[in-house]
């Protein structure tokens, strides 16, 4: 004769399955995001909530250094969310303006890369301040770092004002608000 397993049993292990998959999933795959302020206007506002995804850059293995191969790597112009380099606690949004080498400065609004105008519309459509010990003369990104800005530069504490995203503390690349649904879209 089978013993059957109670109903209680079976509903343990369907939810222990759907809780490891949930993690499998948001720490390799993807995970969720809310916005919490407006240093990304126009293009997320307070209050979004968005996907980023890890299986660009390569999902970092929980609790050692080692990153997973990833399809590419950050690239100038892409939404990315990183630990904050002066509270690792703290997930943080910005659009990536320069990579190692890079020679940046703000002038007249616009962003200079290597002494030339950089020509991405995801970043000429954007004025910059020039302010901050990172923002006011002309700076080089260290090896393994990243210069992050945000859309809305008037009212954005970025690389401008505590300096370089090290390459570790990226998690992902933003692509898809998901709520509210008004403003579904794919970023860009």
């Amino acid at each position: 004769m089978k013993s059957r397993k109670s109903a209680t049993r079976e509903w343990v292990e369907t939810l222990v399955i759907a809780v490891i998959l949930a993690l499998i999933l948001r720490t390799f795959f993807v995970q969720s995001f809310k916005i919490p302020s407006g240093s990304m206007i126009p293009t997320l506002k307070v209050g979004d909530k968005l996907l980023v995804t890890k299986l660009t850059y390569g999902a970092k293995v929980p609790f050692t250094n080692f990153r997973l191969p990833g399809f590419g790597s950050p690239a100038r112009g892409d939404i990315i969310v990183f630990k904050y380099p002066l509270d690792q606690k703290r997930d943080f949004i910005k659009r990536l303006i320069g990579k190692e080498g890079d020679r940046i400065k703000i002038n007249d609004g616009k962003i200079l890369i290597n002494g030339s105008r950089t020509e991405l519309p995801r970043i000429t459509k954007n004025h910059y301040y020039a302010a901050g010990p990172f923002g006011q003369d002309e700076i080089i990104v260290p090896a393994d770092s990243y210069y992050a800005l945000g859309d809305n530069s008037y009212a954005s504490k970025d690389s401008r004002y505590w300096g370089f995203v090290p390459e570790e503390n990226i998690v992902g690349k933003a692509f898809f608000i998901f709520w509210p649904p008004h403003r579904i879209q794919i970023l860009k």
